[in-house]
Protein backbone atom coordinates (compact mmCIF):
# COMPACT_ATOMS: atom_id res chain seq x y z
CA UNK A 1 0.00 0.00 0.00
CA UNK A 2 2.58 2.27 0.54
CA UNK A 3 4.50 1.86 -2.66
CA UNK A 4 1.25 3.24 -4.33
CA UNK A 5 0.81 6.15 -1.89
CA UNK A 6 4.39 6.93 -3.02
CA UNK A 7 3.71 6.71 -6.99
CA UNK A 8 0.32 8.65 -6.28
CA UNK A 9 2.19 11.20 -4.61
CA UNK A 10 4.94 11.61 -7.32
CA UNK A 11 2.12 11.85 -9.94
CA UNK A 12 0.39 14.86 -8.19
CA UNK A 13 3.24 16.36 -8.10
CA UNK A 14 4.20 16.08 -11.64
CA UNK A 15 0.62 16.84 -12.77
CA UNK A 16 0.97 20.38 -10.60
CA UNK A 17 4.42 21.02 -11.95
CA UNK A 18 3.47 20.12 -15.30
CA UNK A 19 0.50 22.83 -15.10
CA UNK A 20 2.46 25.43 -14.06
CA UNK A 21 4.92 24.82 -16.30
CA UNK A 22 2.32 24.40 -19.69
CA UNK A 23 1.07 27.88 -18.39
CA UNK A 24 4.62 29.45 -18.00
CA UNK A 25 5.39 27.46 -21.43
CA UNK A 26 2.56 28.69 -23.11
CA UNK A 27 2.55 32.47 -21.97
CA UNK A 28 6.11 33.58 -22.31
CA UNK A 29 6.48 31.92 -26.07
CA UNK A 30 3.59 33.97 -26.95
CA UNK A 31 5.12 36.86 -25.65
CA UNK A 32 8.72 35.93 -27.43
CA UNK A 33 6.57 35.25 -30.49
CA UNK A 34 4.73 38.62 -29.97
CA UNK A 35 8.46 40.65 -29.90
CA UNK A 36 9.72 38.94 -32.77
CA UNK A 37 7.36 40.34 -35.05
CA UNK A 38 7.54 43.58 -34.03
CA UNK A 39 11.64 43.07 -34.05
CA UNK A 40 13.00 44.74 -37.08
CA UNK A 41 16.92 44.78 -36.20
CA UNK A 42 17.28 41.15 -36.29
CA UNK A 43 18.12 39.28 -39.92
CA UNK A 44 15.85 37.89 -41.21
CA UNK A 45 17.21 34.37 -41.49
CA UNK A 46 17.38 34.01 -37.82
CA UNK A 47 14.03 35.87 -36.81
CA UNK A 48 12.95 32.73 -38.98
CA UNK A 49 14.75 30.17 -36.77
CA UNK A 50 13.97 32.10 -33.41
CA UNK A 51 9.82 32.13 -34.46
CA UNK A 52 10.19 28.40 -35.56
CA UNK A 53 12.09 27.35 -31.81
CA UNK A 54 8.92 29.29 -30.29
CA UNK A 55 6.28 28.23 -32.36
CA UNK A 56 6.68 24.28 -31.21
CA UNK A 57 7.69 25.35 -28.09
CA UNK A 58 4.29 27.14 -27.74
CA UNK A 59 3.10 23.89 -29.59
CA UNK A 60 4.68 22.00 -26.15
CA UNK A 61 2.84 24.24 -23.98
CA UNK A 62 -0.72 24.02 -25.40
CA UNK A 63 -0.33 19.91 -26.49
CA UNK A 64 1.99 17.70 -25.24
CA UNK A 65 2.05 18.92 -21.16
CA UNK A 66 -1.76 19.03 -20.91
CA UNK A 67 -1.94 15.64 -22.50
CA UNK A 68 0.54 14.50 -20.18
CA UNK A 69 -1.17 15.50 -17.54
CA UNK A 70 -4.58 14.06 -18.41
CA UNK A 71 -2.80 10.46 -19.33
CA UNK A 72 -1.17 11.02 -15.42
CA UNK A 73 -4.75 11.27 -13.98
CA UNK A 74 -6.24 8.81 -15.75
CA UNK A 75 -3.08 6.60 -14.37
CA UNK A 76 -3.69 7.51 -11.31
CA UNK A 77 -7.63 6.94 -11.35
CA UNK A 78 -6.39 3.33 -12.84
CA UNK A 79 -8.53 3.88 -15.66
CA UNK A 80 -6.19 2.89 -18.21
CA UNK A 81 -7.28 -1.27 -18.98
CA UNK A 82 -9.89 -1.15 -21.76
CA UNK A 83 -10.91 2.46 -21.53
CA UNK A 84 -10.65 3.68 -25.28
CA UNK A 85 -10.62 7.53 -23.53
CA UNK A 86 -7.35 6.45 -22.07
CA UNK A 87 -6.00 5.15 -25.25
CA UNK A 88 -7.37 8.28 -27.06
CA UNK A 89 -5.24 10.10 -24.95
CA UNK A 90 -2.31 8.77 -24.80
CA UNK A 91 -2.15 7.83 -28.67
CA UNK A 92 -2.64 11.90 -28.94
CA UNK A 93 0.04 12.52 -26.25
CA UNK A 94 2.55 9.74 -28.06
CA UNK A 95 1.98 12.08 -31.68
CA UNK A 96 2.11 15.28 -30.15
CA UNK A 97 5.11 14.64 -27.99
CA UNK A 98 6.88 13.47 -30.95
CA UNK A 99 5.73 16.31 -32.91
CA UNK A 100 6.82 18.75 -31.20
CA UNK A 101 9.53 17.21 -29.52
CA UNK A 102 11.40 16.82 -32.15
CA UNK A 103 10.84 20.21 -33.86
CA UNK A 104 11.77 22.07 -30.62
CA UNK A 105 15.27 19.93 -30.74
CA UNK A 106 16.15 20.30 -34.90
CA UNK A 107 14.82 24.23 -34.02
CA UNK A 108 17.82 24.52 -31.30
CA UNK A 109 20.01 22.58 -33.67
CA UNK A 110 19.30 24.64 -36.47
CA UNK A 111 19.90 28.06 -34.47
CA UNK A 112 23.25 26.35 -32.63
CA UNK A 113 24.16 25.72 -36.88
CA UNK A 114 23.30 29.00 -37.45
CA UNK A 115 25.40 31.06 -35.02
CA UNK A 116 28.33 27.99 -36.21
CA UNK A 117 28.07 29.62 -39.79
CA UNK A 118 27.79 32.98 -38.49
CA UNK A 119 31.24 32.95 -36.84
CA UNK A 120 32.97 30.87 -38.74
CA UNK A 121 32.21 31.71 -41.74
CA UNK A 122 30.72 35.52 -41.38
CA UNK A 123 32.30 36.90 -44.89
CA UNK A 124 29.97 34.63 -46.37
CA UNK A 125 27.16 34.24 -43.87
CA UNK A 126 25.17 36.40 -46.25
CA UNK A 127 25.54 34.27 -49.18
CA UNK A 128 24.85 30.81 -47.43
CA UNK A 129 22.27 31.51 -45.21
CA UNK A 130 19.53 32.79 -47.32
CA UNK A 131 15.71 33.34 -45.76
CA UNK A 132 14.57 31.32 -48.58
CA UNK A 133 16.91 28.71 -47.55
CA UNK A 134 16.17 28.54 -43.99
CA UNK A 135 12.30 28.47 -44.76
CA UNK A 136 12.97 25.60 -46.83
CA UNK A 137 15.09 23.48 -43.80
CA UNK A 138 12.29 24.71 -41.29
CA UNK A 139 9.45 23.02 -43.82
CA UNK A 140 11.90 20.20 -43.93
CA UNK A 141 12.35 19.08 -40.76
Amino acid sequence: MENHEDITSSYITTCVLNAFLSYSAVMLNCLTIYALTKLSSLLRPLKTLLLSLAVSDLGVGLMVQPSYIATLVMEMERKTENNPAYNIVFKFYAFTVNLFGYASFFGVTFLSLDGFIAVCLFLRYQELVTHKRVVAVMVSK
